[in-house]
Order: structure tokens, then sequence, then C-alpha cells
């Protein structure tokens, strides 16, 4: 019943973006919001040949900002799909400044994809300094650093994190992690991250036995 509910809602939802369009064809929201709902409903070639051909109308009229959201859903679109490559190229063509931290940070996530961590790094950090007191920047930081045995680095971005959102199960799992790997009491942090997410728990489950065989494996070395 809950599914049939959602499902009718979202029927809904892309008919009256589908009219609005209609009534307001110059209005770029529409068309991006209409791009981000198809996508979030994994309709994709839909979202993808909609953005697209709004890419078009609003290059011929030379509106920017109208460039810039557009591009910036198709990017959303490719990095959901996993054509990172796709995503990056048109995440880094955005040059609203409004939209710059949000294009940072999904480059960030984009290069995480990529095991390309000094990258990730990179735009990271960029992103940070528009937005310090945002989770999702300081999320991608800690696992970029996390990846590359920064554990320090990682740490104080996950606590940053955990001290406003301590429900965050990934946040609270990766904070598992690097105790684990600085020597730190680190059950806490897992059984917190279990108790909230237990089905992301069982699918990071491997990840603990890593880190205790990569610490085995330094201590007989």
């Amino acid at each position: 019943m809950a599914k049939q509910l959602a499902s009718k809602q979202s029927e809904k939802l892309v008919h009256n973006l589908v009219e609005a369009i209609d009534q307001e064809p110059t209005k770029f929201n529409n068309y991006y919001e209409l791009g981000s709902l198809l996508t979030r409903l994994q309709d994709y070639a839909q979202a993808e040949e909609l953005l697209m051909k709004a890419l078009g109308i609003f290059e011929a009229r030379e509106d920017q900002r109208a460039v810039d959201f557009l591009k910036y859903g198709l990017g959303n679109l490719y990095y959901t799909v996993d054509k990172i490559d796709d995503a990056i190229k048109y995440y880094n063509q955005v040059t609203d400044q409004n939209l710059k931290a949000d294009a940072y940070l999904m480059l960030a996530q984009s290069y995480v994809k990529k095991q390309d961590y000094k990258r990730a790094v990179m735009y990271g950090l960029t992103a940070y300094e528009s937005r310090p007191a945002d989770p999702e920047i300081a999320q991608v930081l800690g696992d970029a650093f996390l990846a590359t045995g920064e554990f320090k680095l990682a740490a104080q971005y996950y606590d940053q994190i955990l001290r406003r959102h301590p429900g965050r199960a990934d946040t609270q799992f990766n904070r598992g992690l690097v105790a684990m790997a600085l020597g730190e009491a680190y059950t806490d942090y897992l059984t917190q991250a279990q108790q909230l997410d237990p089905d992301f728990y069982q699918a990071s489950e491997q990840r603990i036995a890593e880190i205790k065989a990569t610490l085995e494996q330094l201590d007989v070395d």
C-alpha cells in the first residue's frame, strides 16, 4: 500500500512538472527539478533526454545560470549511474557561485569512487572552505583520509560530524575503523552503527576484518 501511494505521488509530481514546463517553457527550474525527480525514480534515459534538451534550449538563450544548474543535474545523473568521468566533466563546467560548493563536493565524491583520493581531498577541502559545517563535505574528507591511511585527519572530520549528527551510521562505522587503526576504543562506534542501520553494517562488515588483518600484518613486520 505504501509503495502504491509513493508511486501515485511520484506520478503526480511528474505530471505537475510537465504541466509547469508547458506553461512556462522559459523557466529552467522546472526542467532541473523534473530531471532530478526522474533520476531519483531511476528513469535515467528520460532524465538524460530532458536535461540535454533543456541544456540546448538555455545555451541558445545564453542563460548561464540555467546552463550551470542543468549541467549540475546531468552530473548528478551520470554520478548516479556510475558514469563517473561524464559526471566529472559536467561538474567541472559549473560556474555559478551558489552551486560551486555543491559541485566541488560532488567532484570529491566522484574521485572517491575512482579511488583517486588526492584529488578527492583537493576538491573536498575547497568545498569545506565554503561550507565548513556541512556534514557531507566532512564525510567525504574523512572517507578520503581513511582510504589513504591518514587516520588522525579522518578522525577530526568524523568527530566534527558526530558532535552534531550522531545518528549517521556511516560516520559511526568509519570512525570505528579509524579508532581501531589508531589503537583507540572502537566497539561503541561500531555498535552504534549496527543499531542505526543493520543493513549498512552487514554490507560494510568485511572492512572490519580488512583493517584487523592490516594491523596484524604491521605488528608482524
